[in-house]
């Protein structure tokens, strides 16, 4: 085999064995680490969007913003439990709408304070989210 094909292969192998690392971890995690994951998920996305959009490579940063949109959307507001969690629940849906908001003038303007902006009340949520986690651990 080649170098080029080796280095090819060897690609293929460490990403299925990152796909099925990130598999088991989600299939063995808490509902309370599965939140984590997608906070850090989010983060992932924003970082990579950033280098995108410094970068001047549109697409990528496109595609990078709408992860992180499927995440908050699909994954942060449709996790919210609207009957249980009340006032809260609330909140957390009208400041998720808000990221959204941010993410889509972000990248429609190439403007990075929005996409920062997005990120600090992501990680500030992410935060609380990692504080919950640990008194529960303590508990």
């Amino acid at each position: 085999m080649n170098t080029v094909r080796g280095a090819a292969a060897y690609g293929r192998g460490a990403g299925a064995y990152a796909r099925v690392g990130v598999e088991t971890n989600v299939m063995s995690a808490s509902p309370h680490q599965l939140i984590m994951m997608l906070f850090d998920g989010a983060q992932s996305g924003l970082r990579t969007a950033r280098l995108h959009m410094q970068g001047g490579n549109v697409a990528e940063k496109g595609m990078a913003i709408s992860k992180v949109l499927d995440i908050v959307n699909n994954g942060l507001l449709a996790a919210l439990d609207m009957e249980q969690g009340g006032e809260l629940a609330e909140r957390l849906a009208s400041l998720y709408d808000y990221v959204g908001d941010l993410l889509l003038q972000a990248n429609l303007h190439n403007d990075e304070q929005r996409l920062d902006e997005a990120a600090r009340l992501l990680d500030s949520i992410g935060s609380a989210w990692r504080e919950i986690g640990d008194q529960i651990r303590g508990a």
